[in-house]
């Protein structure tokens, strides 16, 4: 050995026997954060070059973090372990607040971040790319917090409520919510949220949930818990004040309908959940007493639903809005988002200027900063006033001019004068945006080896990722052979809009919700049954072997004339959800695709499929869904007073046995309701 090589392997020996507290310390299954901080931070004072370790060490190091700050799950410690140095989580636990004696970790969605910002920074380190995407500052508070919080004020009798059943849950969550909103936080948690805010001083914050289960492979628990905005504006006191509500009702979430009967669904029951919380600065800017990002929105490798069969479906899905990104993720009553296929930039979803007017979003979420709260505002009032101040306007507007929609020119829009449409298409068609978008769902999709969801925002100039998880997807599936000789009568409906592939066989139930008497409904309370009798069905009926059918959109945030007001929980059991859409109301199916409902939809393999009755070709056999037996007051008497709403019809009881069939064609773009026979067994 050359003298070189000699003082080079001593001085690796050196740095390994100087790395060693740090890996005891990680290793050691009763350090508390507090000493696994101090240990890194000893590790980084002492001018270890990392470089300079055995590589079987420097592995050590990193797989052990991994695992102390987020989660155990091999595949992400395989992935991450490569993007990932001690010194990232130096600059980690700087802003993690903890007790003394915590254990915690960052839960789901912190790892899913933090992961994919690695990715990102190596890329840029390795070949000078994705230099353009950034990360907001991000406050985390360990998982573990949330059970000194509910031990503090003596709670512990809310982790009974698992086990209840679901209608009390229901009943018992609101009162809950008010508990924790009353109940105060330690003392030492406190004073750690308090140095949080001196790190971000006025800038609006998001709150945002990170429990332990979420954002992994099979249960990302989409929208299932809280995420409340605040302005954090005004004194301090009042600042802190307002960031321990939002929290309280983060951690009261755990404890709703919607997640447990997640966690049920996936033998997750038992689990003592954990809630780690991410405090993140809002993307944006100031624009007159408001503040909102330009633009933001959720980005899908794999798009579910194509509108045409030129786009396939690792093209991916962009889905686009105005503002605050809630209006991308929710399910909205009264508005709809621009969606796009990074993969092929050209094609859209409406095309005639009709369509690009009536499906273009006129609503946007911002935070009113003088009255220091969130709040929903008209686009086109915002734009007429603060326009030539909204960074990127003309990008997101197009002009209407009668029967044509175009790109604005010269100094257009003027906004007090001219009409005009939100479409995105300056940004969509005449800026990198797509192509970007495309190839940073293509590098993440990459590195992590499946499909990615990505959630992202602008203040007009700089773009911002702000979450990154697995996207949930169904199996590529054939699509089904639809006969050509299928006798009319024996047809209950067909479809040719928004068809993917597939199959749902054997369905022996329907629950249909009649979008003319529901309507017709003259209570907020009548209709607030509606969804509570879709609930007790859900739970009654065969799993998986019944459908529901009804005025689009379910599940929706907003007016509930316009869809039956249900949640996760209240249809998970289905095999299909079919909303209808008839020209004589204003039941219009949003395309929801990217929304945390319709997720939810994919990630349970629940069908989905819209129904225009009203369009030519179409069959949908109104009378038999009217007509035949209503058992409605037979199996849930205490709800016989909707059965002029609601239709339960046992299918093989009403047609000699048969079932109810669906046959789903996305080559053809063609789905067909039909009644057959059961498979083995023959008709005399």
């Amino acid at each position: 050995m050359s003298d070189g090589e000699i003082v080079a392997h001593i001085q690796s020996w050196i740095n390994e026997e100087k790395s060693t507290f740090l890996i005891k310390s990680l290793e050691n299954p009763g350090s508390g954060l507090s000493e696994v901080a101090e240990a890194i931070r000893r590790f980084q004072v002492s001018e270890i070059k990392e470089a300079n370790l055995p590589k079987a060490v420097q592995t050590t190091l990193k797989v052990a973090l991994l695992r102390r700050f987020f989660v155990d799950q091999i595949d992400f410690i395989n992935m991450a372990k490569n993007y990932v140095e001690v010194k990232d989580f130096n600059d980690l636990i700087q802003h993690v607040v903890f007790s003394e004696r915590s254990q915690g970790k960052l839960g789901g969605k912190g790892a899913g971040l933090f992961l994919a910002t690695q990715i990102l920074k190596h890329s840029a380190v390795q070949n000078g790319g994705f230099t353009e995407f950034r990360c907001p500052k991000t406050w985390y508070v360990a998982s573990d917090a949330v059970l000194e919080f509910i031990q503090y004020n003596s709670l512990n009798e809310v982790y009974n409520c698992k086990y209840m059943d679901l209608e009390r849950i229901r009943h018992d969550y609101p009162l809950i919510i008010q508990l924790f909103k009353n109940s105060a936080f330690p003392p030492e948690l406190v004073r750690g949220l308090s140095v949080a805010l001196d790190d971000f001083g006025e800038r609006p914050l998001i709150v945002r949930s990170s429990s332990l289960l979420e954002d992994r492979v099979g249960s990302t628990f989409s929208g299932k818990y809280k995420s409340l905005f605040i302005a954090n504006q005004g004194p301090k006191k009042q600042r802190l004040e307002a960031l321990l509500d939002a929290m309280a009702e983060v951690y009261a979430s755990v404890f709703s309908p919607n997640p447990i009967e997640y966690r049920a669904e996936r033998g997750l029951l038992d689990y003592r959940e954990e809630m780690g919380i991410m405090i993140q600065e809002v993307v944006g800017r100031r624009v007159g007493r408001y503040f909102f990002p330009s633009y933001s929105g959720v980005l899908f490798s794999n798009n579910e639903f194509r509108w045409s069969p030129r786009i396939k479906r690792e093209d991916g899905l962009v889905r686009l809005v105005p503002g605050l990104g809630t209006r991308a993720v929710d399910r909205l009553s009264n508005d709809y988002p621009v969606l796009a296929s990074p993969g092929q930039p050209g094609l859209r979803i409406n095309v005639t200027a009709d369509e690009i007017v009536r499906y273009s979003p006129t609503k946007m979420d911002v935070l009113n900063l003088e009255k220091n709260e969130f709040e929903t505002v008209d686009i086109h009032d915002l734009l007429r006033e603060y326009g030539d101040e909204f960074p990127g306007a003309r990008q997101m507007v197009s002009m209407v001019e009668g029967n044509r929609v175009r790109m604005p020119v010269g100094l257009e829009p003027d906004w007090e004068k001219d009409e005009f449409v939100v479409t995105f298409e300056g940004l969509l068609s005449q800026t990198p945006f797509l192509s970007r978008m495309r190839s940073l769902v293509g590098l993440l999709r990459d590195r992590l080896g499946m499909p990615v969801d990505l959630e992202f925002a602008s203040d007009g100039e700089n773009f911002y990722l702000l979450q990154c998880r697995t996207q949930s997807y169904t199996e590529d599936v054939s699509p089904a052979v639809i006969p050509r000789n299928i006798p009319r009568e024996r047809i209950l409906f067909t479809a040719n809009r928004f068809v993917s592939n597939g199959r749902i066989p054997e369905i022996t139930h329907i629950v249909y919700v009649d979008p003319n008497a529901y309507g017709e409904l003259s209570s907020l309370r009548d209709m607030k049954d509606v969804a509570r009798a879709v609930g007790r069905l859900n739970m009654l009926l065969p799993k998986r072997q019944f459908i529901l059918m009804g005025p689009g959109r379910w599940g929706s945030r907003g007016d509930i004339k316009l869809g039956v007001s249900v949640s996760y929980s209240d249809i998970s059991n289905t095999a299909a959800l079919l909303e209808i859409a008839r020209k004589k109301d204003d039941y219009i199916p949003e395309l929801s695709f990217g929304t945390h409902f319709f997720q939810d939809l994919v990630e349970a393999d629940i069908r989905y499929l819209p129904l225009y009755p009203d369009l030519p070709d179409i069959v949908f056999n109104e009378s038999f869904f009217l007509h035949s037996k209503n058992i409605l007051p037979d199996i849930l008497p205490e709800y016989g007073h909707l059965a002029k709403v609601i239709h339960v019809i046992d299918v093989p009881q009403e047609t000699d046995g048969r079932i109810l069939r669906v046959l789903l064609n996305a080559d053809l773009k063609e789905a067909v309701g039909m009644l057959d026979e059961r498979r083995g067994t023959v008709k005399s």
